[in-house]
């Protein structure tokens, strides 16, 4: 469990590297979207002006009631606009999205001021209405507003601009305002997972980079399958991922740049690389270096690569992952004899442990908040895999998730969901209902759910929000 990457040859085994070579598959380009505020009608209330309805702890036991009936315009693209916002605020668990067959009001909606009678009837306590236009030169005009139905305000007013073929995006960033205006912190729709995709039998495993957008669409492939590849992570700013690859039998980490496909060997050791993940800044990266029989965690300085060595335990150290300020890194190591959870300085030392339930612990990952770790778990009261998270110091350990085999998490970008991974034991040697799938859930517990892959998936990574 600890994240030497497997297979391995007992406690201390070190990997044997697999076969192929890396061909690389151009990635989309992120569109940019032009956006401008719209001022309220003139038989609509309020400036547009207006804090939150209500908080998340009472979305959490009371989702909020909300309308979207299909944009005007375009109708097609109006309706399928309505259909991507209604999607994702529904999967957040935080919204219940009021069917259209209770709609008093029917047809698309427009730029006007709505009948609030009408929608007050319905339970609606949000709603959304808007336009979407096909402009000159290929580009889309999408406006939206966002009401509060029972003062009879409009909260938000928005008009975006960008290609048609944008316009799934600019759907997911219309529902990040209207997730933050209405629970009063960032949404994370406008996202991207990048994963690892597992095909072929359970002993013959093909495992590709791909990216996909969080909702599950737009799913592509960055590598071919030739090289055994893991453990993705995004840099903070940049179009670039960062992961381990079995490249020419050495497994190294490399970075990879969604615009170009080209990719780079980060730093030249003599051991096993992996596990890395970018610093808050995105100037370095932390990530693990085979050392003996032990790993040993480096930083890398992506201007001049030099290296430093962080811990020189004589343990395996591994999965390191910095705190959103820089100032601090978690990681796994088992130094005290067994696989526990440490922090220490980003300059490295005074390492302390913070895991002390029953069982190993393993994947830690910093909240973009700040207030809490994520972890894997393992044994203890429980033969099962666990997903937890506990509080920098170690205190306030909770339990999300079990299954046989649950694993690596990681954060939205707000802080808000977990993803990790599950699979599911194997009836047969030849691995018959063996399935690995990627799941989230809410970090209070609740809301958990299957994410849609074309293929197996394990080792998320969440992108930062996009520019």
């Amino acid at each position: 469990m600890i994240e030497l990457p497997a297979p391995m040859i007992g406690r201390r085994g070190l990997i044997a590297g697999a076969a192929g070579s890396a061909a690389l598959l151009a990635a989309a380009e992120r569109t940019p979207v032009y956006a401008q505020s719209v001022a309220p009608p003139a038989t609509g209330g309020g400036t547009g002006a207006k804090s939150a309805v209500i908080d998340v702890t009472r979305a959490r036991a009371e989702p909020i009631p909300v309308a979207i009936p299909d944009f005007g315009g375009d109708s097609q693209l109006g309706r399928d606009i309505a259909g991507v916002i209604s999607a994702d605020l529904a999967r957040c668990g935080l919204f219940r999205v009021i069917p259209s067959s209770s709609f008093v009001q029917s047809g698309p909606s427009d730029a006007g001021a709505p009948n609030f009678a009408n929608w007050r009837g319905t339970g609606t306590q949000a709603l959304v209405t808007g336009r979407a236009e096909a402009q000159g030169g290929g580009n889309v005009r999408v406006e939206f507003r966002l009401w509060d139905v029972l003062p009879q305000t409009q909260i938000q007013g928005t008009a975006y601009t960008t290609t048609q073929a944008n316009w799934r995006r600019i759907s997911h960033i219309i529902a990040d305002v209207i997730y933050e205006r209405l629970l009063g912190e960032k949404g994370y729709f406008d996202t991207r997972i990048v994963y690892i995709s597992a095909t072929g039998p359970r002993d013959r495993r093909t495992k590709r980079l791909a990216i996909m957008d969080q909702d599950s669409q737009n799913n592509r492939f960055l590598t071919d399958g030739s090289w055994l590849v893991l453990t993705p992570r995004f840099h903070p700013t940049r179009d670039e991922i960062a992961f381990m690859s079995y490249a020419n039998n050495r497994p190294r980490v490399y970075l990879f740049n969604l615009g170009s496909g080209r990719q780079t060997v980060l730093g030249d050791f003599a051991g096993m690389t992996f596990a890395p993940r970018f610093s808050p800044d995105g100037g370095s990266v932390v990530m693990a270096v085979a050392d003996g029989s032990g790993s040993d965690i480096v930083s890398v300085d992506l201007g001049s690569r030099a290296s430093r060595r962080l811990t020189n335990s004589g343990a395996i150290d591994v999965s390191p992952c910095y705190s959103p300020d820089g100032s601090q890194i978690v990681f796994a190591s088992d130094r005290g004899g067994d696989q526990q959870i440490y922090v220490m300085g980003a300059g490295g030392g005074g390492a302390r442990r913070i895991s002390f339930g029953s069982g190993r612990y393993a994947t830690p990952v910093w909240s973009p908040r700040g207030d809490l770790i994520a972890f894997t778990r393992y044994g203890g009261d429980t033969a099962n895999f666990s997903i937890g998270v506990m509080r920098p110091d170690g205190s306030g350990e909770r339990i999300l998730s079990e299954g046989w085999l649950v694993e690596g998490p990681t954060f939205a970008p707000n802080g808000r969901v977990l993803m990790f991974w599950r699979e599911t034991r194997a009836g047969d040697a030849r691995g018959s209902g063996f399935s690995s799938r990627l799941v989230s859930i809410d970090i209070t517990g609740f809301n958990e759910q299957v994410v849609p892959t074309p293929t197996d998936a394990s080792d998320p990574a969440w992108s930062p929000l996009s520019a």
